[in-house]
């Protein structure tokens, strides 16, 4: 019989873990801060096109920084235990740090580098921090979905030692640089990378030494088993079966199918994508690291919103995929542009759990991220014989972030120009502009392109581009929904398509890179999110101010 002495004691402990739990995510929280600080690349400065996360001696992720994408984050869970593979906890030193971007072992693509950082306490391992983050640059062709094969998409680094106790590998070092556009930039990002686990391990033996702990094994079970056992509990209220839901997209050259099964038992949500389109030729394909991330990411938005997403919930979703499918492909397939078809998985499981908790679940949404990747210089001057004044212009290669609108949801409207599911944030105009010689001319809400509906669907964008002086550039477009709308739920009505075109002029390929003639601008008009339940329902005060605020036309 447990006396008032044990229950005192178990009451402290369980406040201690929490106070602890609290600590561990404000941690990880400024570790995702410090390479927002310190990362040269705008896309992780000002996006937050990163994950960063707090493993123990066994791979386990136990906690993730709030900002930072489910791509990336999902596969940092996947992508630790593969260091540890390749550089046993036992033959790990203080002052290590490993590096890799192998797409099957972590984020998908070459342009995403993981750094992974054991923190010792004394000679003790206790925890590991790790980060991904994207590169704009990473040499090959440049980020999009041209290559036909992995070798043609940049450099590849296998998963090695950047620092071995204390001393940077410059070796490796020089060789990223000697393949880059921008070897300045990508070795601060690296070293920037370096900073942030190092800065965070201090932290974290900190924490330990104020709560007197000896590692954190214990801490490090109990978040792993209580959140399994959180996540179990809310798939046990789900209705038993399996559930089919087929999305069409455009695709690089023809569509692309994603088919998709999910089924609830007792112990686990299980998907299964047979059935799916076979691979394409062009980089849109996608590891299955990256189709269980997002995967698993579109049902933790349903179920178990606001259990930690940790290994502990992460082990009771279980994806799968068929070698040679589009979302599972072996090396070495080309998969550049694999967010193009990734991001759209969140809305095929999305739409087998409507089936199950329709309540829950919102209408489609423009989801896939429309980057525009721009590149400029002298090379780029003389495809088109293009004289330029200013002798001396260097080089640029940037990234614009843009989003279109999510999906309207059961009690709301869409969010307009929304970076969901990618978390990605866009980039300031002014930011952009101070990058290179570029202009953002316009960039405002697209009306009438979200899906009407008792709820409406959030409105894409209108966004024009352009050079200072009328310079040329490349385009590496990577865009969808050009063709296949975001489809409306409950009656409500399909967003409107994207558009890729010059400014007055013909339209663009949604792929595939492209020159941008001197004087020409790049108008793209992002696609909206569907609307929910029949348009009939929707307040008629809520119209007249929509229509007040230029959200919808008079003709819409």
């Amino acid at each position: 019989m447990s006396t008032n002495k044990d229950k005192l004691e178990s009451s402290l402990q369980s406040i201690q873990f929490q106070v602890i739990w609290r600590r561990l995510i404000s941690i990880v929280e400024e570790q995702a801060r410090i390479l927002m600080k310190t990362a040269f690349s705008p896309v992780v400065r000002e996006s937050g096109d990163l994950s960063a996360a707090l493993f123990d001696p066994q791979g386990r992720m136990l906690a993730q920084a709030i900002t930072g994408t489910p791509g990336h984050v999902n596969s940092t869970a996947a992508a630790v235990p593969h260091f540890l593979n390749e550089y046993p906890a036992e033959t790990l030193r203080p002052g290590d740090h490993l590096i890799t971007n192998d797409p099957w072992f972590a984020s998908g693509h070459l342009h995403d580098i993981t750094v992974v950082s054991p923190v010792f306490m004394g000679e003790k391992l206790i925890a590991l921090f790790a980060c991904t983050c994207h590169q704009l640059d990473i040499g090959g062709l440049g980020q999009g979905p041209d290559g036909k094969s992995v070798y043609e998409e940049g450099l590849y680094i296998p998963i090695l030692k950047l620092v071995k106790e204390g001393e940077l590998n410059q070796d490796l070092l020089k060789i990223i640089q000697g393949n880059v556009r921008t070897p300045y930039e990508v070795q601060g990002d690296i070293l920037s990378y370096v900073a942030a686990n190092e800065t965070s391990g201090v932290k974290l033996v900190d924490m330990v030494h104020e709560y007197g702990l000896e590692d954190l094994a214990y801490i490090g079970n109990e978040i792993i088993e209580r959140s399994h056992a959180g996540m179990l509990e809310e798939i046990r209220k789900l209705p038993k079966g399996t559930t089919y839901n087929t999305i069409t997209l455009d695709g690089y050259d023809k569509p692309v199918e994603i088919v998709c099964a999910l089924t609830i038992t007792d112990d686990a949500i299980e998907v299964d994508f047979s059935g799916s389109s076979e691979a394409s030729t062009k980089g849109i394909n996608l590891v299955l690291n990256y189709t269980q991330a997002y995967a698993n990411y579109g049902i933790r938005c349903v179920v178990g919103a606001h259990i930690p997403n940790n290994t502990g919930s992460l082990s009771a979703i279980k994806i799968s995929a068929p070698e040679g499918s589009i979302l599972n492909v072996l090396h070495p397939w080309p998969v550049c542009a694999r967010h193009i078809i990734g991001q759209f998985l969140p809305d095929a499981v999305m739409g087998c759990l409507a089936q199950l908790v329709p309540e829950k679940v919102p209408a489609e949404g423009a989801s896939s991220l429309w980057g525009i990747q721009m590149r400029g210089g002298p090379e780029v001057d003389a495809a088109c014989d293009y004289a330029r004044d200013d002798k001396d212009a260097s080089r640029y290669e940037i990234l614009i972030f843009n989003s279109g609108g999510t999906g309207a949801r059961p009690e709301q409207d869409g969010m307009s120009a929304t970076g969901f599911p990618s978390g990605v944030k866009s980039m300031p105009v002014e930011v952009v502009e101070n990058m290179g010689p570029v202009v953002i001319w316009r960039k405002e809400l697209r009306p009438d392109s979200g899906g009407a509906g008792k709820w409406r669907g959030g409105l894409g964008q209108i966004v024009e581009v352009g050079t200072v002086d009328d310079s040329p550039f490349m385009l590496f477009a990577m865009f969808d929904r050009t063709d296949n709308s975001a489809q409306g739920r409950m009656g409500g009505e399909n967003g409107q398509c994207g558009i890729v075109r010059i400014k007055n002029g013909k339209n663009l390929q949604a792929k595939g890179v492209q020159l941008i003639e001197p004087g020409q601008r790049l108008e793209i008009l992002l696609p909206g999110g569907g609307g929910f339940g029949d348009s009939s329902e929707r307040d008629e005060e809520t119209k007249k101010q929509d229509r007040r605020a230029g959200l919808i036309s008079a003709q819409g």
